[in-house]
């Protein structure tokens, strides 16, 4: 019996973000004992927050990484809250920060099998290489996302820059696969 609606998880939200001045990433390093700065390593520095649980890489160029919220509004909240705490702690910063997402990364369950065989055959822009990968990478047009499909039902979706592409790329897809009658369900 197909179900209704695939399950999907938006696991991770990626997001840059500036505020547009250059930033003294030694002078927040004294300021906050618990930020990761490593400079013979890595050019920027790691600021942890836990609620909500991220991790924002800052650069001395005043531009940032959000990562490891699980919404679009989360990763806004999440680069705001760093620059509120650099604030606090003594480091001015004169602008807020304009946050772009990047990337979303979700987990979709479609709650059944697919015939990935089949499915390379019958999906466009779709490469599916079992002894090197075992998963179908499909690239959808619109929205441009990258779909990885599993024999399980499970997919990986990535590359959606909004929330509401995420959904439109699984439902497409999902639509697709029951159309060419490559789902299987128990």
């Amino acid at each position: 019996m197909p179900q209704t609606k695939p399950i999907v998880s938006i696991e991770n939200v990626v997001a840059s973000a500036s505020v547009d001045q250059r930033m003294d990433l030694n002078e927040i390093t004294r300021k906050f004992a618990d930020v990761e700065y490593h400079p013979d390593q890595f050019p920027g520095l790691v600021f942890r927050i836990g609620s909500p649980k991220t991790a924002t890489l800052i650069f001395s160029s005043g531009k940032m990484v959000c990562t490891g919220a699980k919404s679009e509004a989360m990763s806004r909240k999440a680069v705001k809250l760093v620059v509120q705490k650099l604030r606090k702690g003594g480091v001015k910063v004169k602008k807020d920060a304009v946050v772009v997402v990047q990337n979303i990364v979700a987990s979709i369950n479609l709650g059944g099998r697919i015939h990935l065989e089949q499915a390379a055959r019958t999906l466009p822009r779709s490469m599916y290489e079992p002894e090197q990968f075992p998963g179908l990478i499909h690239r959808m047009v619109e929205p441009k996302t990258v779909i990885l499909l599993f024999s399980s039902g499970k997919l990986v979706c990535t590359g959606a820059k909004k929330e509401p592409d995420v959904y439109r790329s699984v439902n497409n897809l999902h639509a697709l696969l029951e159309e060419k009658k490559l789902m299987q369900y128990e």
